[in-house]
């Protein structure tokens, strides 16, 4: 079945270069589609015929609500099966004799033809229509943002530059729908990797002491004073999806991403490395850029909550780090994020 539309786009490319038109194999092609779709809807028709008897039933009162609903999802979910029973043999049929053309197996006659092999959408939708979205989804995710450190539980008056301080995230997730006839809950969980940028103000930078890090005044102009921490960490969110749920032939349909969200949860990882950038003029006015590797005794192991509320796939995203930046530091400082979240399906 999730094959067939990668034939049907070698078919079409097929006749558009004037290479199906033997009239044998054409013929055999809509042959089989006209069995496709056939069965599709005489499933379909069987299906709606049933959904009537109990209608009938619940409007009797042989049945009750719940007990409808029920026996409908059963009879939805049998015909869906006898349906892709039916129609897997058909569409290995359609690849053989697509690969066959494709092989050169099938010789032109009359290269003056072509074909054109309608599928009708019932086709391509009863799926869904008899089971709405997968129940676990996958999403690319790119998050971006500012980022400063809390000190002494504020994040006024702050050493680092409040808009030029960047956070930015990119990753991947899976989403699963927790209950089966509900699309409110959802388990969200994945991998992302994570940049934290600080960028220290009054021309400071970042200065290792034994265990102590400690921010210094430079003696030279910094054009650039960055310090970049970056983390691989996995996120795990219970996620909130309003998203309503669409009736189609009295069968539930289930979409995500299409309303309202609000995760709630946390991430925990690992620091993959620390780098310092300073950017200044020498004495001869020449500019230097100076990278410097190190862990600057911060922790490498992290972890915090965040959560995020948007519109499709559009979110406000907060994140907090639990974990201190630094490990031995007087003063522990925690990293804040705040910025925009795409999911996208």
């Amino acid at each position: 079945m999730r094959n067939f539309k990668i034939y049907l786009v070698v078919f079409v490319c097929l006749f558009a270069n004037k290479m199906l038109a033997q009239e044998s194999f054409e013929n055999k092609a809509k042959d089989i589609a006209s069995r496709i779709e056939i069965i599709v809807k005489e499933e379909k028709k069987e299906l709606k015929t049933e959904v009537e008897e109990v209608n009938e039933q619940l409007e009797k009162g042989e049945l009750t609500k719940e007990e409808a609903d029920k026996k409908k999802k059963t009879l939805s979910e049998a015909r869906a099966n006898t349906i892709e029973t039916k129609v897997a043999t058909l569409e290995e049929e359609l690849h053989v004799l697509v690969q066959e053309k494709v092989d050169g197996k099938i010789k032109d006659v009359d290269t003056s033809k072509t074909i054109t092999i309608h599928f009708s959408k019932d086709y391509f939708s009863h799926k869904k229509c008899f089971n709405g979205e997968r129940r676990t989804t996958s999403q690319f995710v790119f998050a971006l943002g500012v980022n400063n450190l809390v000190t002494n539980e504020q994040v006024a008056n702050s050493d680092f530059k409040y808009w030029k301080s960047h956070f930015y995230e990119w990753g991947f997730t899976y989403n699963t729908r927790i209950l089966k006839e509900d699309n409110l809950l959802h388990f969200k969980y994945g991998m992302s990797l994570m940049y934290n940028n600080l960028r220290a103000t009054d021309n400071r930078y970042f200065e290792k002491n034994g265990k102590q890090t400690d921010l210094v005044v430079s003696a030279v102009h910094l054009d650039e004073s960055r310090f970049r921490n970056v983390y691989i960490v996995v996120p795990l969110h219970l996620e909130f999806d309003f998203t309503k749920k669409e009736i189609r032939d009295d069968v539930n349909y289930f979409r995500t991403h299409k309303g309202i969200r609000v995760g709630l949860g946390g991430y925990g990882g690992f620091r993959v490395k620390s780098k310092q950038i300073l950017c200044f003029d020498d004495a001869s006015g020449n500019g230097v850029e100076q990278r410097t590797k190190g862990n600057y005794n911060v922790n490498d192991f992290n972890y915090g909550l965040s959560t995020y509320v948007g519109y499709r796939s559009t979110s406000l995203y907060l994140k907090y780090d639990l974990q201190p930046l630094f490990e031995k530091n007087v003063v522990d400082q925690n990293n804040i994020s705040l910025g925009l979240r795409f999911d996208f399906n």
